[in-house]
């Protein structure tokens, strides 16, 4: 069954720990949230040791099924096609963290 909640939204995103720096990928239902914890290191793992805390890149999917393939394809991709997935849509590779709290 495709577990679909209506109005769900679902985010790939991208993080990493300098402009050009360690890239993160990851899937979550609440962004700000989850984006919030890698910041504050609240989580060990990954993002902690290697202080992978600005949001590079991210998009939306109603359906955690495609949230979690593209997941998976991202993170199977060499590192120089996802420098262009990032420049395309954030040249400067902006930390996005304050574009999507309010």
């Amino acid at each position: 069954m495709t577990e679909k909640v209506r109005g769900a939204v679902y985010y790939n995103c991208i993080l990493a720990s300098q402009p050009h720096g360690t890239p993160y990928i990851g899937v979550t239902n609440d962004l700000a949230r989850r984006v919030h914890e890698h910041r504050t290191d609240a989580v060990d793992g990954f993002t902690k040791r290697y202080g992978v805390h600005r949001l590079v890149y991210f998009e939306a999917t109603e359906n955690v099924e495609a949230a979690i393939v593209r997941e998976k394809r991202l993170k199977m991709r060499p590192r120089s096609w996802k420098a262009d997935l990032i420049a395309r849509d954030n040249p400067a590779r902006e930390d996005l963290f304050s574009s999507i709290v309010q």
